[in-house]
């Protein structure tokens, strides 16, 4: 691909999201004080993170697209780390998917919801793009509310329940915002007033085989994931039975989100036997067209 087609489609992204007048994915967000504050904005550039440059005419911020050379298998560190990028045939088809239903959210708040390592934060940083969303990790911003202690010292120091009260708090406060993808953490789901305000906007479920997670988390480590703290023996089997266990407490209550996004179903629909090889962008191409059923719904079509 050349650099004018690149350039052209960043420019397209950036016209489409200036003429909503909205903004496109940010960084992190400082919880404190009576309202949500912008904290630094960064934003991909060439493959690279680079901080962006506030703008003298207006505070609108204008985000090119991700664009790289391919998406099929995918590493585990990339699901982890949400630094995906994505073909430019794939990002022009999942571009014209999210313009198709982006009317139809009228702003409302896109939450992400699944087991640890589903890719939450890969697939929400691709759908905040192209909607021209903010950006949120829940767990990030309950760190910001904590002076910045890792999630893994929350826990160690304060304990889940102390976690769990602050992730409430992140909830509560983004539920009374607009036009922003959260990527929540695996356990938000098992709070019923969690549930009653991620539902002021639109939840979707990643749901992931516990096999594929546990390959995954295994191979990037558990150092960071404080309810996968075991004793010495096989990481896989270790992670594997620990990840089953999560999954038969949660997955009742994973079944509240209003949409649903399989792997198994996407994987069987592109003919890959493997989860492992369906890309973040067929992922949150599904993502789309679940939410497009469910809005369809909500209408009655």
């Amino acid at each position: 691909m050349d650099a004018k087609a690149v350039q052209s489609l960043q420019f397209s992204t950036m016209v489409y999201c200036e003429k909503l007048g909205r903004t496109g994915p940010s960084g992190s967000l400082r919880m404190s004080g009576s309202f949500m504050e912008p904290k630094k904005l960064q934003v991909f550039v060439s493959g690279r993170l680079q901080p962006a440059k506030p703008s003298k005419m207006s505070r609108r911020r204008m985000f090119p697209l991700e664009v790289a050379c391919s998406a099929n298998n995918v590493p585990a560190s990339i699901m982890e780390s949400g630094s995906f990028h994505a073909p430019l045939d794939e990002e022009l088809t999942l571009k014209s998917k999210s313009q198709e239903i982006e009317p139809y959210l009228n702003g409302r708040c896109i939450y992400l919801v699944g087991m640890m390592g589903s890719g939450k934060t890969t697939v929400g940083k691709i759908l905040s793009q192209v909607l021209c969303y903010s950006f949120y990790d829940s767990d990030a911003l309950v760190e910001e509310e904590v002076d910045g202690t890792s999630v893994a010292d929350i826990f160690k120091h304060y304990g889940e329940y102390f976690f769990r009260n602050k992730e409430t708090e992140v909830l509560h406060k983004t539920s009374m915002m607009h036009r922003h993808v959260i990527s929540t953490g695996g356990g938000a789901v098992v709070r019923p007033i969690n549930w009653k305000y991620m539902h002021q906007g639109i939840s979707v479920w990643l749901d992931v085989p516990v096999e594929a997670l546990a390959r995954r988390i295994t191979a990037v480590g558990t150092i960071s994931r404080p309810l996968l703290h075991y004793e010495a023996g096989d990481a896989y089997t270790k992670t594997f039975m620990r990840l089953s266990a999560l999954f038969e407490e949660r997955s009742e209550a994973y079944a509240n989100a209003n949409a649903r996004v399989s792997l198994e179903n996407i994987a069987a629909k592109l003919g890959r036997r493997d989860v492992s090889n369906v890309s973040p962008i067929a992922i949150a191409l599904e993502a789309l067209e679940q939410i497009k059923g469910f809005l369809k719904g909500e209408d009655g079509c």
